[in-house]
């Protein structure tokens, strides 16, 4: 099935939704703090050192932006939502740190910023949303353009498993239901929400398998890709009510077997780490 150019109704669509949204997207990486801490994990090993200078594109209301601002670094977030946005203001400013700039935008045109101008470009979200390959290409240009050389990327992508996982766990009976949409789902990963469709916006749903190829061919060499619930994806329940030590633990063993391969499949979240190759 295919699908208009997205740069319209979608991101209309996808706003409206972070917008009504806002608060949720906060509050959700409290009940998954398996996968915050995970990715969190992961920009720690990456990042290059304090006071480095950080694009966080679409990061929401902002939980890793001020998560890296405490650490020390310069972080400017960027998202489509102007209520995630404002959410972030708040929130930065109840916990007493600086961020940057908040800066309301389209992770496809980054034109507003230099080339060559940040130390490291997060892209984990807009990925989500961009239907159309070339529009996914379009926004990994973009954070391309506006690294430094030998700059990291950090890119965020929702499987194609996630959906059937979902589906076995809250709604089995969705693939009868919704024949149409699981084709679509196999065939290319992308669904367009029906107006009848309950819970997520539309969004692309990837392949762990295109994943390396479609970043090295924007011009960056991979250094990791991981599986950001590691192996307890849709079964994390009693691990994100841990704390200490016992938290800790589980944490370190995700963060180890999400970088399994055989684990890409069966996650919802695969973060890509890159670095900009020279031309």
């Amino acid at each position: 099935m295919c699908y208009p150019c997205s740069r319209g109704w979608i991101m209309n669509e996808v706003e409206a939704f972070y917008d009504r949204g806002a608060q949720y997207e906060w509050e959700r990486l409290e009940h998954h703090r398996t996968e915050f801490a995970v990715t969190l994990r992961a920009l720690k090993d990456y990042l290059p050192p304090v006071p480095a200078k950080i694009l966080d594109v679409g990061g929401g209301p902002g939980r890793y932006a001020i998560a890296l601002a405490q650490l020390g670094y310069e972080v400017t977030l960027f998202d489509l939502s102007q209520s995630c946005l404002e959410l972030a203001k708040q929130k930065a400013q109840e916990a007493g740190v600086k961020v940057a700039g908040f800066e309301h935008g389209d992770a496809r045109d980054l034109s507003r910023f230099s080339d060559e101008s940040f130390d490291s470009v997060l892209l984990m979200g807009p990925l989500y949303h961009l239907l159309i390959e070339e529009e996914r290409r379009q926004a990994i240009r973009e954070a391309r353009r506006v690294l430094k050389p030998k700059g990291i990327i950090f890119a965020a992508f929702i499987t194609r498993g996630a959906v059937i996982r979902w589906a076995a766990k809250e709604e089995p009976d969705w693939i009868i239901k919704h024949p149409q949409h699981l084709e679509t789902l196999l065939s290319s990963g992308a669904l367009r929400k029906r107006s009848d469709d309950p819970g997520f916006t539309s969004a692309y749903f990837a392949h762990p398998n295109e994943i390396k190829p479609l970043i090295e061919s924007e011009g960056f060499e991979t250094l990791d890709l991981i599986a950001c619930e590691g192996v307890v994806s849709m079964i994390e329940e009693k691990i994100n009510e841990l704390t200490g030590e016992t938290f800790d633990a589980w944490v370190e063993l995700n963060y180890k077997l999400g970088k399994d391969p055989s684990v890409h499949g069966a996650t919802e979240h695969l973060l890509y780490v890159g670095r900009k190759r020279s031309k």
